[in-house]
């Protein structure tokens, strides 16, 4: 039985603590609709995402009205393009074709995103493959709702230099073909190390072929939430302090099991995993850097933010996995520039580099997500920074990701706005020192040693 003061304190987290289902995303495996033919494929794939979408936007509104927990965003997921596209794609324009399609099906089933315009190429390339990856510039321009993603590593595999030398220059071309609005366009593509089958959320979401053939995964956030909880243990020990986050991240799950069980009966759809990451917005009190803070440091980007950082990264999980047995997706706290309040303010302030970032991200659940660089940064610079991002996944078998940014037309010292969820962010300096010599080597940085366990 739920007490009436569990009832009353889960409402508090509600109304005054951000707490909210970030986003339902069903994800719908596309594998029945391959087929040799573009149109016969794009016609496919439109009817079958219409025909298991069809109620998803209006159950997560009723659920959110009946429960009073609101569900900020529905998604779908879908089989990585690449691969369903393979036997009737000929050329990029057969790719766009299919990306045009996938967005006008999320506009008629009414989601915010579909992701899954995406490439799995940890390895090496296929001829589909590389095609939807130099698709990525007109597809994104020409979409709305379309989110892509590129596995180019993994700790099994080791790193794909061909393809992230090719994504340093697909991402360049990408922000100027959204040049009249910040390149927005690079806010839709992630660029993976380790990506995982069940993330629900963009844009790194895809329907992996170990997934069934619809499915839906909860995506919880509620990183104002766990800063109410600590901000009364000021002088507290670690242990007191991991105790509180621990049993917070394990009321917060539960609020998403509820809404995910609740949102299967409904739709008759197989409930796949809650995914608890601490995912910020640009709403004030709803930041990770924040927490941080509460801990105890000036800034986030400030000496002890990395260890910081693993603490929150670990009790997050320890509490969720407690709350469910089917935690899953990316779990744990989420650091992106554009879309916390306190990160910017510590960009801002000079507290935080994209070289402290990258050294979060070695304990956290991503990466370095929503950067924007000056838009004159040579495309071998954001190659070699995506390298850099990969190689911590791969040696640390976990996952990390990229979403870069260059602003055509802004330097250091300037902001790109994106609105929404999106937010804003600082051009952030990255260094002048070439690394074009290292990228431009062909082929695959071997996995590491400690990856071969048969």
């Amino acid at each position: 039985m739920i007490s009436i003061m569990e009832v009353a304190e889960t409402n508090a987290m509600i109304e005054k603590e951000n707490l909210d289902v970030r986003t339902i995303t069903m994800g719908i495996s596309l594998l029945d609709c391959v087929c040799d033919d573009t149109d016969r494929l794009c016609s496919r794939v439109y009817d079958r995402i219409c025909q298991c979408a069809e109620h998803l936007v209006e159950t997560g509104e009723e659920i959110a009205k009946e429960f009073g927990i609101p569900i900020v965003n529905k998604r779908i997921s879908i089989t990585p393009a690449a691969l369903i596209a393979a036997g009737a794609a000929s050329s990029e324009d057969d790719l766009v074709k299919l990306a045009l399609t996938l967005d006008r099906a999320a506009s008629t089933v009414g989601v915010n995103f579909i992701g899954g315009y995406s490439a799995l190429v940890s390895k090496m390339m296929t001829k589909a493959d590389e095609m939807l990856i130099r698709s990525l510039p007109r597809a994104l321009a020409e979409t709305e709702r379309l989110c892509a993603s590129v596995n180019a590593a993994s700790t099994k595999s080791g790193i794909n230099m061909d393809a992230v030398r090719l994504l340093g220059g697909i991402i360049k071309e990408t922000a100027a073909a959204t040049a009249d609005n910040d390149s927005i366009g690079c806010t839709r593509l992630v660029v993976f190390c380790n990506a995982p089958d069940d993330n629900p959320f963009m844009a790194g979401a895809f329907h992996g072929v170990t997934e069934g053939d619809c499915v839906l995964n909860i995506g919880v956030s509620g990183p104002g939430v766990v800063k109410t909880a600590i901000s009364s243990l000021h002088g507290a020990d670690f242990e007191t302090l991991c105790e509180t986050v621990k049993k917070t991240a394990f009321k917060v799950t539960r609020v998403g099991q509820l809404v995910a069980h609740e949102a299967s009966r409904r739709l008759h759809v197989p409930f796949g995993i809650v995914d608890l990451s601490l995912a910020p917005t640009p709403a004030v009190g709803d930041s990770v850097a924040d927490i941080l803070c509460e801990m105890g440091l000036e800034h986030a980007g400030a000496p002890g933010t990395t260890a910081a950082l693993a603490l929150l990264n670990d009790q997050v999980k320890k509490g969720g996995i407690m709350a469910s047995s089917s935690v899953g997706g990316l779990s744990g706290a989420f650091i992106p520039v554009s879309e916390d309040q306190g990160m910017i303010n510590a960009v801002k302030d000079g507290a935080l580099s994209i070289e402290k970032l990258e050294a979060m991200t070695c304990v956290c659940s991503v990466g370095l997500d929503m950067i924007c660089i000056p838009g004159d940064t040579p495309e071998e610079t954001v190659s070699g920074i995506i390298a850099d991002e990969m190689a911590i996944g791969m040696v640390n078998g976990k996952t990390t990701a990229v979403r870069i940014i260059p602003v055509c037309g802004k330097d250091v010292g300037e902001e790109a706005y994106f609105g929404g969820l999106l937010g804003h962010a600082p051009i952030m300096r990255v260094s002048s020192f070439s690394c074009a010599d290292f990228v431009n080597r062909k082929g695959r940085i071997p996995a590491p040693v400690h990856s071969f366990r048969n």
